[in-house]
């Protein structure tokens, strides 16, 4: 049998506490896969490999497809550019040769983790080391750097003229998106304890709409980085600082009018989005993005277990717990299917309507780490060996 444990970071946290995770007591037991009854039978298209991946370290590195090119990146700062088509190389990137110097000269590695974001014909990647890089999208070409004031661990936001992130040490900071220049800090007061990821922002209307570390929903104005309205999400109870952990490390997902969240150890909820004002909440426990199609939500909590449910009331329409404790990536959806990739590097495609496990494909053993990228009938996914894949239907 294999056994999990959550990684967790902790500020003030004694070595005792956190060798916990280690004890036959907080094992959990990983659900091995049988044999299914496949209705639908996906293929890879095409796939390359871009550096050496990610490794086993945490990474919420995906890739990026728009300008007819797929963007991605590996932690020892690799960045290619694929043509969407064909696979073909456009242009490759090495960020660690470049920044080696100045940047990166106290960490002396890479350690890119958050991207890839593209937009406004750029390409906007960072990494542990607080480094921000826009780069051109059709030459690859450095535009400008910047450091952030902490880790950056999750995707860049980009708006209209300017890119967000959300660093470690609980700030949301703005720079300018022609120049990198920084426009404004937001400071966050961050809880004793907290799950190692950051939120990406949503951005609608002149905000970014923020998941908070202390289980919240923050809209900052991006023209000035003051708080427009501030929800919780979920309000941490407990005698301890586990049971108190709330984190919303996810981008909130807005639709028409309202906004859906879910925090860790907390709840998923539907909110307003021009009050805040919470329309539903029901109890769930997550740090993966939601996926949507009709009036579905489909959730993964924190033991890999796959909800669907209606987004207008919040009632459960089906649960599977068929791939407990398996690692699972965030769900994204194709046509009747929800997507998932898992820690062995199997991606399964789960009945939209039943629940029920319809297909499966290996893509890369060394395990799945981030969301699956659908556009249009493709399926991309990144491994952690540094496997990059297209996947299709027939």
């Amino acid at each position: 049998m294999k056994s999990l444990c959550k990684t967790l970071l902790a500020a003030g946290l004694s070595v005792a506490l956190l060798s916990a995770c280690s004890s036959n007591d907080n094992e959990e037991v990983v659900t091995e896969l049988t044999e299914i009854q496949a209705t639908v039978f996906p293929e890879v298209n095409w796939h390359a490999k871009v550096g050496g991946g990610v490794g086993d370290f945490y990474s919420q590195l995906k890739p990026a497809i728009r300008y007819d090119h797929v963007y991605v990146a590996d932690r020892n700062g690799e960045v290619v550019a694929f043509e969407e088509a064909t696979g073909k190389v456009a242009w490759r990137k090495d960020l660690a040769s470049e920044f080696k110097h100045t940047e990166l000269a106290k960490t002396k590695e890479a350690r890119i983790a958050a991207g890839v974001t593209a937009g406004r014909n750029k390409v906007f990647i960072g990494g542990e080391s607080g480094l921000l890089v826009a780069l051109d999208a059709q030459t690859g070409e450095t535009v400008w750097s910047a450091v952030a004031s902490g880790e950056l661990l999750s995707a860049p936001t980009v708006s209209e003229d300017s890119v967000g992130v959300h660093t470690s040490d609980g700030n949301f900071e703005a720079f300018d998106i022609d120049d990198g220049a920084k426009l404004w800090t937001h400071e966050m007061q961050l809880p004793n304890l907290t799950l190692r990821g950051t939120s990406s922002a949503a951005y609608d209307s002149g905000g970014f709409f923020l998941g908070t570390a202390d289980g919240k929903i923050a809209v900052i104005v991006k023209n000035n980085g003051q708080v427009a309205w501030e929800q919780a999400v979920f309000n941490p109870t407990g005698g301890n600082e586990f049971t108190r952990m709330a984190d919303v490390d996810m981008t909130p997902l807005i639709l028409g009018d309202n906004l859906y969240a879910v925090s860790y150890n907390g709840n998923l909820v539907s909110m307003e989005l021009r009050t805040g004002r919470v329309v539903w909440t029901r109890k769930y426990s997550s740090f993966n993005e939601l996926a949507t199609a009709g009036v579905g939500l489909y959730l993964v909590d924190d033991h890999s277990r796959i909800y669907s449910v209606d987004r207008r009331n919040g009632l459960e329409l089906w649960s599977n717990s068929t791939l407990m404790n398996r690692s699972l990536t965030s769900p994204a959806v194709i046509g009747s299917y929800i997507v998932v990739g898992d820690f062995e590097g199997y991606l399964h495609f789960i009945d939209r309507n039943s629940g029920e496990v319809a297909g499966r494909v290996e893509v890369d053993s060394d395990g799945l780490f981030s969301q699956p990228v659908v556009v249009g009938d493709k399926i991309y996914v990144q491994g952690r060996s540094g496997k990059i894949a297209t996947i299709v239907l027939p």
